[in-house]
């Protein structure tokens, strides 16, 4: 397709995604909040531990933006996740103040914000299965691609559950900060648990704006090739 004289046929405004605006204003907090979050935290090695995926996501998403764009929503979701991330690396999931008040407020018998992050482990995943899937698969469409997006994110929540594991065999203290499983036999389940959830509504409430931006994405696209 020839490109566009866009200086006489300016892009429309849904056309014109993605910003570059926003997603620069998310990495800059992203990398300015990893920097306050490895000041001085509970363990520095929890804190790797929870927040290498973002020490790797951040860098390969800054590498293939030019091939590979995001939606704002995606991004936007990405960020949050990382902020969660931080927060439970700096003080440890089972430690996290919020999460402390929330048990003292609720008389809830652990602190709950590392249900929080298994939720969001299924939530923001699910958005970023779903981009890529929809973008380079077949499956854009398809009555597969929301079943296929939510076994990934179980997979992937499994795949965590065996890296904790490995981590508690080799980890000694720094692994029961890293486990945060608070005395809770079940908890391994209750992550996945939470994982599965998360994708779940991740997809009932965000699909239909998803699939807008994926829209404006691939317009985009076309104007400029």
């Amino acid at each position: 397709m020839p490109a566009v004289d866009t200086a006489s046929h300016p892009l429309p405004a849904a056309v014109g995604a993605p910003r570059r605006r926003l997603p620069v204003l998310l990495a800059g907090l992203v990398t300015a909040a990893l920097a306050i979050s490895v000041w001085q935290p509970h363990d520095l090695m929890t804190w790797f531990l929870e927040t290498v995926w973002i020490l790797v996501g951040l860098p390969v998403i800054v590498l293939t933006w030019r091939r590979f764009p995001l939606t704002n929503l995606l991004c936007c979701l990405l960020a949050l996740h990382a902020l969660v991330l931080m927060v439970g690396g700096h003080y440890t999931y089972a430690q996290v103040p919020l999460g402390d008040w929330a048990r003292d407020t609720f008389g809830l018998d652990r602190n709950p914000y590392d249900r929080l992050g298994h939720l969001m482990q299924g939530f923001v995943p699910a958005l970023l299965v779903r981009e890529v899937l929809s973008r380079t698969s077949p499956l854009r469409g398809s009555r597969w691609l929301a079943p296929l997006t939510v076994c990934a994110c179980l997979a992937f929540s499994a795949l965590f559950e065996m890296f904790e594991w490995a981590a508690a065999v080799i980890g000694g203290a720094a692994a029961d900060d890293f486990l945060a499983t608070q005395g809770d036999v079940w908890d391994t389940q209750w992550d996945m648990f939470c994982a599965l959830i998360g994708a779940t509504l991740s997809l009932l409430l965000l699909s239909r704006v998803h699939d807008r931006q994926l829209a404006a994405l691939r317009a985009h696209a076309q104007f400029v090739v």
